[in-house]
């Protein structure tokens, strides 16, 4: 018989051995509750105060429980970023889940693109998407968690697409899983905040059962930390400004060749070569753009990193001080230059023209046909 303790908002084991693990709750508070209704320190602090701590469960031991999903007959739900598809996008996610499993995609944070944005255009882009992966998908349903847009229907396709079995919610950290089925559960139970949910990476420590009925339930299952997003080398207050909460203003630049824009201290761009042009760039609306000319760039990342130029603060800086150039050359078509977890630049060329972005090593800059 289990006789152990889970927090209802992480699903992390509850103890009260050492106030700084994971789980932890004073022994008093545990003798206490009757129902099994704990929230660890961590979730009750992040819950009330928005205060995050580290999470100790590294990339492996995330994989490790998302892969015994490949041994379940479920219904499996995969939570993207819409605004950062490819920061949130997990690669090997049919190995994940295994080959033959019924895949839902479920893009959140719509509330996040300018109005213009069509949904039917994001659609068949994700579509496209998923084909070029060689990922089968049953549906693409697109949502915004916070702003309660879409749950509805998504609920209601849900039901119908899980034909009575379990439904398991996986994503990269940060794409709003949690949120999303707190929203689920609100609108079938009438209960709010089933789930701890965060702003900051990591917030679900383990698998969390939500029953849907006598026989069914839905499962809240960790976030997968991806190395290739620039949020993962950012601290928490570093986040609070790259991470959009409000729909994003496109910024419009003009610039000659030679010139340099830089996101904060976190990425740079330069327009190495081509006619004067105009960048359309789709970052967090906290994030400060700085231009300057290309001559110039070095010794202002030099002398600024951390002040003027910021983020990164001082406790994510080390990684940020060693950046490569990645190299790119833009036809005549309309092209974004993706930024992953940053965001991206539209490059309006219809001549063409020569971009290096700087950049951590680890972090993945690529370009694609615009979406905008």
């Amino acid at each position: 018989m289990d006789n152990k303790i889970y927090c209802i908002g992480c699903g992390i084991e509850i103890q009260s051995e050492n106030s700084k693990k994971q789980g932890y709750l004073p022994r008093s508070v545990v003798e206490k509750d009757e129902d099994n209704q704990l929230v660890c320190k961590r979730c009750f602090r992040l819950k009330n105060y928005n205060e995050v701590s580290d999470v100790e469960l590294g990339a492996d031991d995330f994989y490790k429980l998302i892969k015994t999903l490949s041994k379940k007959d479920a219904l499996i739900v995969k939570v993207v970023d819409i605004f950062d598809f490819s920061g949130s996008w997990i690669e090997d996610v049919v190995d994940i889940v295994g080959n033959n499993k019924d895949i839902v995609l479920v893009a959140n944070k719509l509330d996040l693109l300018p109005k213009s944005v069509k949904e039917n255009k994001i659609k068949q882009w994700l579509f496209k998407m998923m084909k070029s992966k060689g990922v089968k998908v049953k549906d693409i349903l697109l949502i915004s968690a916070i702003k309660n847009h879409g749950i509805e229907e998504a609920a209601q396709k849900l039901d119908i697409l899980r034909n009575g079995k379990d439904i398991y919610i996986i994503g990269a950290t940060n794409v709003g899983k949690s949120t999303f089925i707190n929203k689920l559960i609100e609108l079938t139970t009438g209960d709010k905040n089933v789930i701890t949910t965060s702003h900051f990476p990591g917030t679900t420590l383990g698998m969390i059962e939500i029953p849907l009925d006598k026989a069914t339930s839905i499962y809240d299952t960790p976030g997968i930390i991806l190395n290739y997003d620039i949020a993962h080398y950012l601290d928490a207050r570093s986040l609070k400004f790259v991470m959009p909460k409000k729909e994003i203003k496109a910024k419009v630049f003009q610039l000659n060749e030679e010139q340099t824009l830089f996101f904060g201290g976190m990425a740079r761009m330069d327009f190495v070569k081509g006619e004067r042009q105009s960048f359309t760039l789709y970052v967090s609306n906290l994030v400060e753009i700085h231009r300057t000319k290309l001559s110039n760039a070095n010794s202002l990342f030099e002398k600024h990193l951390g002040t003027l130029l910021a983020p990164p603060f001082e406790d994510s800086l080390s990684i940020f001080k060693n950046q490569v150039r990645k190299n790119f050359k833009i036809d005549s078509k309309k092209t974004d230059i993706v930024i992953s977890g940053l965001g991206w630049v539209t490059v309006n060329s219809d001549r063409g023209c020569e971009i290096n972005i700087w950049v951590p090593e680890e972090v993945e800059v690529f370009v694609r046909e615009s979406i905008i």
